[in-house]
């Protein structure tokens, strides 16, 4: 199944429809309001008001299954992002990223790129998949990897047509 085709829904729990992205190159990202990596989304929200008039959209999606560092809803999540870090872009609805009760849509982001040694398993919070404006799944960033590196590969997925 393609990226656009999973089921997403809004921290508000209203369907979200990924198909509308479709031609956008995407940041998934897992994210939670009690971790080190946290301050990463005004980094993440920089990206996005960087280059989102070149069709680029970040999506976050709350997850408590590390240290449970998002213990909050994904509506208070989204009001958090918003006030302490300016966060404008779409904050889905809570999910989990490994086990059996894995989102579908981190399944599929998992399966196109592995981690470490061909491991699926998302290891922390603030783990990034970038995908091409076709839907491919380009490259999986490590919670900690940030700055230039992925800049450079938006750039380059931001380049292609």
């Amino acid at each position: 199944m393609a990226v656009h085709e999973h089921e997403c829904r809004t921290h508000r729990g209203e369907p979200f429809n990924l198909q509308a992205l479709k031609g956008q190159v995407l940041l998934i990202v897992n994210v939670a309001s009690r971790c080190g990596f946290t301050p990463q989304l005004h980094e993440l929200e920089r990206l996005y008001s960087r280059h989102r008039d070149r069709g680029f959209t970040v999506l976050a999606f709350p997850c408590n299954q590390f240290a449970r560092q998002a213990p909050e809803s994904a509506l208070d999540f989204c009001a958090f992002s918003s006030t302490e870090y300016g966060v404008t872009f779409p904050v889905m609805q809570k999910v989990k990223v490994n086990g059996s009760q894995a989102h579908p849509l981190f399944k599929e982001l998992k399966s196109k790129a592995p981690g470490v040694l061909g491991t699926t398993m998302i290891k922390w919070n603030f783990t990034k998949f970038l995908v091409g404006r076709d839907g491919r799944v380009i490259r999986r960033f490590a919670p900690g990897e940030r700055g230039v590196s992925l800049e450079i590969a938006l750039e380059q997925a931001l380049d292609e047509s």
